[in-house]
């Protein structure tokens, strides 16, 4: 597939200052961002969802809670 994607002048100069940046062409870089923003949780609330659920439940201590956030953030990673 192919893309084409109106840059502002801004962003085409800053996108090619991190491409050179990494060592990379502008193509190689831009794939590698995608790749990486295609590999991260769907959304945050898919990752928050069973936080959500103990509180409406309202069955959950402060060390639950604790242990859920942990869990969240690191799926975030």
């Amino acid at each position: 597939m192919t893309l084409e994607i109106p840059l502002t002048p801004e962003m085409e100069h800053r996108l090619r200052e991190r491409a050179a940046a990494a060592g990379k062409d502008v193509t190689a870089f831009v794939l590698d961002a995608l790749a990486d923003k295609l590999s991260a949780p769907v959304c945050f609330d898919k990752v928050f969802a069973p936080i959500h659920e103990a509180f409406r439940e309202g069955d959950v201590t402060g060390a639950e809670l604790d242990q859920l956030l942990e869990s969240a953030l690191a799926a975030l990673r």
